[in-house]
């Protein structure tokens, strides 16, 4: 196989960084769209769910079926999708709900500064949601990277869903930083530092599992990245949507997200 590690870097680098849009909005608008919001969280959460099981999921079982048959990569793969469902869960269990910003924020927690807390509190709020999101980052930096190394047009797409997701989790770092300062371009480089994590866990996935890059190997890792994307689109994307905005917003932004996806891969297939 040839792989392309320059460009799945560069993937993972833009994915990971999108979490600086989050520090930007908050630097360019005093409050936040919230409608806007849901659409793109609605819209992430469509591409995901639609590229796990219409492109990634069938990819993985394609590739376990060529290296253990039809029948035992079907197992394999069906066993490896809800691994990365209970890996991503627990990631998010072991960290208190209060300090997760997978955790659906209040929609008054979005105008800027009306938390009544006191600055120490307020920092301590921005750089627990910064480690929070590197932790989070890394099996998304393993998503993006694994899958625009083997196929650049699943990359891209995957990328995509994984910025807009990481949008709203710059403006939980950014905003408590920024109450707490009153420093803006602050705020907004701890937002865009938080996405780092990304692109440091894509080159250490590409360290650690070059050696071993196989059939077997990425059937694996790509169903695990299928149950990944899922649980995050249904634990965090959606309930996000629906708490920023209408339930109907959050839904047109999931279907729209779907369609473009599927036009997409049509289009670059």
């Amino acid at each position: 196989m040839d792989y392309d590690v320059i460009a799945a870097i560069g993937l993972s680098i833009f994915a990971g960084l999108s979490t600086g849009i989050g520090g930007l909005i908050l630097l360019l608008f005093k409050k936040i769209n919230t409608k806007i919001l849901s659409v793109a969280l609605g819209f992430s959460a469509g591409v995901m769910i639609y590229v796990s099981f219409i492109e990634i999921l069938p990819e993985a079982k394609s590739f376990l079926e060529k290296a253990y048959g039809a029948s035992k990569g079907d197992w394999v793969a069906f066993f490896a999708f809800f691994a990365g469902i209970f890996l991503i869960g627990i990631i998010d269990k072991l960290v208190p709900e209060e300090d997760n910003p997978h955790e659906p924020q209040s929609v008054e927690n979005l105008d800027v500064c009306g938390f009544g807390q006191n600055s120490q509190k307020l920092i301590k709020t921005g750089k627990m949601a910064a480690l929070v999101i590197s932790i989070h980052n890394f099996p998304e930096g393993l998503a993006t990277f694994v899958s625009g190394m083997n196929e650049l047009s699943l990359g891209i797409a995957i990328a995509v869903a994984v910025a807009i997701h990481n949008i709203p989790e710059g403006i939980s770092v950014a905003i408590p930083i920024y109450c707490a300062t009153g420093d803006k371009k602050k705020a907004f480089y701890m937002s865009l530092l938080s996405g780092l994590a990304e692109p440091v866990g894509a080159i250490l996935a590409f360290l650690i599992l070059s050696p071993f890059l196989n059939d077997v190997v990425f059937g694996i890792i790509y169903a695990l990245i299928a149950g990944i994307m899922v649980f995050i689109s249904f634990d965090e994307l959606l309930p996000s949507a629906r708490e920023y905005g209408e339930h109907h917003l959050a839904i047109f932004g999931l279907i729209c997200g779907m369609i473009v996806m599927g036009l997409g891969l049509l289009l670059l297939g």
